[in-house]
Formats: C-alpha cells, structure tokens, sequence
C-alpha cells in the first residue's frame, strides 16, 4: 500500500514540474508572416491579429513580397487601393470590409485600416486576390502562404564547417561524434533563429523555439515535426550541457508538429565524459554562457546542426 501511495505521489510531482500560473504565463506572441515557409521581413509596422481573429498586415510589403504592384489614389475624400499582379487586380476602399477581386465583390469582415502611417488590410484578402493559397497556424501564430518549401540544411545556403573551428567547445567529444556509429562527424552547420523554419536535411523540421519561465524554472521550447530529439549547449572551454525533453511537459499539437520542453539547468551536468562529479555545482550554469544549441539528432548522418543561441 505504501508503494502504490508514493507511486502516486511521485507522479503527481511529476506532473506539476511544469504547471503554469498566470504570472508566468508566456506573453501573446507576434504574429508571423510566412511567403513559401520563409518569414517576411516588416521593418516597422508589425502583422497583428485584430478582435474578430483576422490577420492584419501592411500591404505595400505583402503584396511586393507576392510580386504585386500597388497603387493609391483619391474618390470622394476616401482612399483607394489597388494591387496589380499579371491578370489579377485586387480594389479596396480603406475604411470598407468589401473589396473588388478581379470585377467580383467580396466581404473578409474586417476594415481596411491607417494604423502608423501604414494601410492595413486582412491577409487573407491580398493572398487570395493575387492567387495565393494561405493557412493559418495557431500554434505558431504564423500564416502560411503558398507552398511549405522548407530551407534545408542540405542546401548550400548552410556551410559546412570543420570540427576543428569548434575545439573549443569540445573538450567531451562524444557527442560530436555519429548518433549510430560513433565516428566524429564530418563537420558543423550553423543556423539562425530568424531562418527557422529549417528541415534538418532527411531529418525532421525545425519549427522555432523560445526561453518559457514555468514554476520559476527555465525551459527552453522547441517546435519540431518529432518527439524528443535531444539538444546540448556548447560552451566554450566547458564540457558540453547535454538535455532531454521532459517527458510529461510534451505536447503533441494534432497538426504534423509538437513542442518539447528541455530545462535551461540540469544535474546531469555532474556527469561529464562519462565521470560523475561528486562536488561540481550544476546550478551555475547561465544559458548566457552558451554559444550554440545543437541537435542531437540521427538525421542528417553527416553533419551536426547547431543554433546560433538567441538567447545571448
């Protein structure tokens, strides 16, 4: 009976090691806008989700984004708007909810708005007014328009980099070496975070990821289109801080991806190259002191995949 009753008190603790209380609750994410599962730049006026739930974006970087060309102009004291692409002309009138889509009349329920000196208009509207097919993901917060062509670190855009420019942060080498054969890899591929999405070559996605404060402890968030990969900090001239998602905080979103949850501190680190460290004290480790996140992943064989730390 004793064992069946700690049993369940460990689960219990267990199941509350990343319980959120509304202080510590992330904030509303920005929302992103992504052409062919590339992230679009806005250098000033931001998307934003208005009260009905559309996604309002400035237009001019939109629609040149999807190769259109627009227009203003003046009728009766309102401002006209119109984006031209091939044979596709897209009309609308700021202050209205309708639009004219090649000569046809359509209502999106929102207004086209002024808001920082930039005309705001639904997503949805330019998208499909110039042909474009759009998805929203609310998981993300991002729009998707046309195809999800993922970067890939196979692409030459990545550069493969010796170990030897990594040496200092290798002063345990097992985890630069071969998940399956542990041979050293060929080399490194180095990420950014404003890049993501990424495809880890025959491997799986990269969505994002991001620093979460839950119950006062740090965790960093990664989306990916698989469970548990493990990551590991670099830090230089230090062993290696290697993770493993928690496995009660996952969470599997239903839509082709999932978040899993790796704490920023861990006494794991008291193990190092295979040695445990009975005095070394893991909970001075700052994410501040790491330059990279690599992915401990099987696919790609070849090359280790790193992230630059956004975090710095």
């Amino acid at each position: 009976m004793k064992k069946i009753i700690l049993t369940m008190l460990l689960s219990m603790v267990a199941l509350s090691v990343l319980g959120t209380d509304g202080a510590e609750a992330s904030s509303p994410r920005q929302v992103e806008v992504l052409l062919n599962a590339n992230k679009l730049s806005f250098p000033d006026a931001k998307p934003f989700q208005d009260s009905q739930g559309s996604v309002m974006v400035p237009i001019r970087f939109v629609s040149e984004a999807l190769g259109g060309k627009i227009s203003y102009s003046k009728s009766g004291g309102k401002t006209i708007v119109e984006i031209r692409k091939g044979d596709d002309l897209v009309k609308m009138t700021v202050g209205q909810t309708s639009a004219q889509v090649n000569g046809k009349a359509k209502d999106y329920g929102t207004k086209v708005i002024l808001k920082q000196n930039r005309t705001f208009v639904p997503l949805r509207l330019v998208s499909e007014g110039l042909g474009e097919k759009v998805e929203w993901d609310k998981v993300g917060r991002w729009v998707w328009i046309g195809e999800k062509t993922f970067r890939n670190t196979d692409d030459a855009e990545f550069k493969l980099r010796p170990l030897s420019d990594f040496k200092a942060y290798m002063k345990s080498t097992k985890h630069f070496q071969k998940v399956a054969t542990e041979e050293p890899y060929s080399g490194i591929k180095i990420i950014r975070a404003d890049q993501l999405p990424v495809k880890l070559g025959d491997g799986e996605i990269i969505y994002d990821l991001k620093l979460e404060k839950r119950n006062g402890k740090d965790y960093i968030a990664i989306r990916s289109s698989e469970r548990g990969t493990p990551i590991f900090f670099m830090v230089k001239n230090d062993f290696i801080k290697y993770r493993r998602g928690v496995d009660n905080a996952f969470e599997n979103h239903k839509d082709g991806t999932a978040t899993n949850y790796y704490p920023v501190t861990s006494t794991s680190d008291v193990f190092q190259n295979g040695n445990y460290i009975q005095y070394y004290d893991w909970t001075k480790f700052r994410l501040i002191n790491a330059d990279y996140i690599a992915f401990r992943t099987e696919q790609p064989k070849d090359y280790l995949v790193a992230i630059i730390n956004p975090f710095k």
